[in-house]
């Protein structure tokens, strides 16, 4: 659900911290949101990383 009030920023600061929690599936949602606001945010190469990490360590689990 986006909030309205929510810049690319403060989503890519969001998903950090999911990330940092290790709540993956969260962080994703939130770099989603930040590319969908500013497809020139860093949430590009963030959700790449995880993309790549979840790719490689769950392959059978995880399809982007």
């Amino acid at each position: 659900m986006m909030d309205e009030r929510m810049t690319a920023a403060s989503y890519y600061e969001q998903g950090n911290e999911h990330r940092r929690k290790g709540d993956f599936q969260s962080a994703i949602n939130c770099y989603l949101e930040a590319i969908a606001l500013d497809p020139e945010s860093p949430a590009v190469e963030a959700k790449q990383m995880l993309d790549d990490i979840l790719n490689f360590y769950h392959k059978d689990s995880y399809n982007p």
